[in-house]
């Protein structure tokens, strides 16, 4: 993948969420566990399944 893809749009919460845990793009989040990401308030199943279809058009994958 390209470095420093934007993310997704997901919605601000989920978005705002994701950069202050410290993925501020759709490359950091490659190999990172789905169990993490939804433990972050505001990021719920629709923002994965999203984050989750970006990664794999790119050639990545959250963790399980």
């Amino acid at each position: 993948m390209e470095e420093s893809t934007p993310l997704p749009k997901i919605g601000a919460p989920a978005t705002q969420a994701l950069t202050q845990a410290g993925y501020p793009s759709l490359d950091s989040l490659d190999g990172v566990s789905e169990r993490r990401l939804a433990a972050l308030h505001g990021v719920g199943p629709k923002a994965l399944r999203i984050i989750a279809a970006e990664l794999a058009e790119r050639g990545g994958r959250l963790a399980e």
